[in-house]
């Protein structure tokens, strides 16, 4: 039987609906929700944004149900410095092919990248829950755009987000420490992402705002 089609959530042209952060989930949930009864399958969500913008802490705030366009990175040992947030440069021929797979309804190997050995290390089986996200910087690459039934793009200031990103490594989260995370901010993450941003936000359903400053002890939201 033929699955049916949801009403699309912004008509062509329209604008995305803007929203603050501690509204943000209620809303995307909301909206999860009116497509999820129309499809009668799990629901793809998008989340992009740029580096510690808050990705991550809203996808977790939606689904347990993850997929990060992290795990399909290239091998830091064979990419130049300047390459390794190119979208072109990671696998995102597999990774729309694992959504397609999820969004289907059926279990999927993803792989498992490590920011530690900067490598791939392995794969994981994941079991689609009723929503499932995929989050990451470059999660709105045309690559997968097309497939998603909701798309968010979270935005917060430059300043903001690299008072995170230091506080998360002063956690020792990825073993970069402070001065290495810095300079990837500053000479990979950012440029690379803001090539992509107006193409990226222009895609999304909700705009999330998060201005918040750097977390404080249990607050994850970068």
């Amino acid at each position: 039987m033929t699955q049916p089609t949801p009403e699309p959530l912004r008509p062509t042209g329209s604008s995305a609906v803007h929203v603050d952060w501690h509204e943000a989930p209620a809303l995307i949930r909301s909206l999860v929700d009116r497509v999820g009864r129309a499809a009668g399958r799990p629901v793809l969500v998008g989340v992009s944004g740029p580096v510690a913008s808050g990705k991550s802490t809203l996808a977790r705030l939606i689904s347990p149900c993850i997929v990060a366009t992290d795990d399909y990175l290239p091998d830091y040992d064979v990419t130049a410095n300047h390459e390794r947030d190119e979208p072109r440069n990671a696998d995102f021929p597999r990774l729309a092919r694992d959504l397609e797979s999820l969004r289907s309804g059926r279990k999927t190997l993803v792989p498992v990248w490590s920011f530690h050995s900067h490598r791939r290390e392995g794969e994981r089986e994941v079991t689609p829950g009723e929503v499932v996200i995929c989050e990451g910087i470059h999660a709105l690459y045309e690559t997968v755009s097309g497939l998603y039934d909701l798309a968010v793009f979270v935005e917060s200031p430059r300043h903001v987000r690299l008072s995170r990103m230091e506080e998360r490594e002063r956690s020792g989260a990825r073993g970069w420490g402070v001065e290495v995370a810095r300079s990837f901010f500053h000479e990979v993450a950012e440029p690379t992402f803001q090539r992509f941003a107006e193409v990226y936000r222009s895609r999304a359903d909700v705009v999330v705002r998060n201005d918040a400053a750097a977390p404080g002890p249990g607050d994850s939201r970068a």
